[in-house]
Formats: structure tokens, C-alpha cells, sequence
């Protein structure tokens, strides 16, 4: 039997349908400044915060719902997850230039290591993994 233990960080917010998507980027990026990430990854950072926007925005605007946003950390992947009330997985479109969406999963595939969506009994949760560059230490400055 594998004794090791998995050390992760992890935070979790509710976002009402009427938040911005502002205020969810900004809570994540107070989580990746805590990281120290926004130094030493900021390319990285960014990538997880336009995710972050676009899986809270599809939350509002394609589910109407209110969206719980979840971040761990655990030394090696940056999960990012969005649930929402929605059932509906997310399906590749067309993307039109004359329109805007259509070009989430596109995003997601360029930016994230991987990702995923798994229906749950109340909706869908759709989680991303980023991997940063370089090595970044596995918990909050606090804790250096």
C-alpha cells in the first residue's frame, strides 16, 4: 500500500448569476499571487485567469445559472474547476467572425494542459489543468 499523502491548497467561491466575471478573476488572481505564480509563471497566470473568465461567463450566459468556482493546487496541477446548473455539456461550434462565442473549447484546448466536463446530479462541473513552466513551490508564500 502507497503511504505518501497527497499535500494540496485549495479555495472555493460562489458566484451569483448577477457577479461579474471581474470578480472572479480577481478572486483567482489573488489564489495565483498566493501561489506565487503571477511572478513566476505570469504567462501561465494569465491562461488561467482568460479560463477562469470564459468558464464563469458560459456559466452565466449558456446555463443561467450562478457558477462555484474551485481552485487546488496539488504540486503539480493547477485545477481550475467551474460547476453550473446546466446539464448540457459543452460542444464544439462553429465560430463565426462576425460573431462573439463559439470559441471556448478552442480556448480551452489551447490554454490548458487538459481539461474536462462531468455531468453531476445538479449540472455540470467543467475542470482545467495548467502546469506551470517552471517549478513553483507546492503551497501558499505563507507557508515558504
Amino acid at each position: 500500500m502507497d503511504k505518501r499523502s497527497l499535500r494540496a491548497v485549495g479555495w472555493a467561491r460562489s458566484l451569483p448569476l448577477n457577479s461579474q466575471v471581474k470578480t472572479a478573476r480577481d478572486w483567482a488572481r489573488s489564489h495565483l499571487d498566493e501561489l506565487g505564480w503571477t511572478e513566476s509563471a505570469p504567462d501561465t497566470a494569465d491562461d488561467v485567469l482568460l479560463v477562469v473568465s470564459e468558464l464563469v461567463t458560459n456559466a452565466q450566459i449558456h446555463a443561467h445559472s450562478s457558477s462555484q468556482l474551485v481552485m487546488s493546487w496539488d504540486s503539480e496541477c493547477l485545477h481550475i474547476a467551474v460547476h453550473d446548473t446546466s446539464p448540457e455539456l459543452p460542444s464544439p461550434r462553429q465560430p463565426d467572425t462576425l460573431q462573439q462565442g463559439g470559441r471556448g473549447i478552442l480556448l480551452m484546448n489551447a490554454l490548458a494542459e487538459s481539461w474536462e466536463a462531468r455531468p453531476c446530479p445538479h449540472g455540470k462541473t467543467v475542470i482545467a489543468c495548467f502546469r506551470p513552466p517552471s517549478p513553483v513551490d507546492a503551497g501558499p508564500r505563507a507557508e515558504r
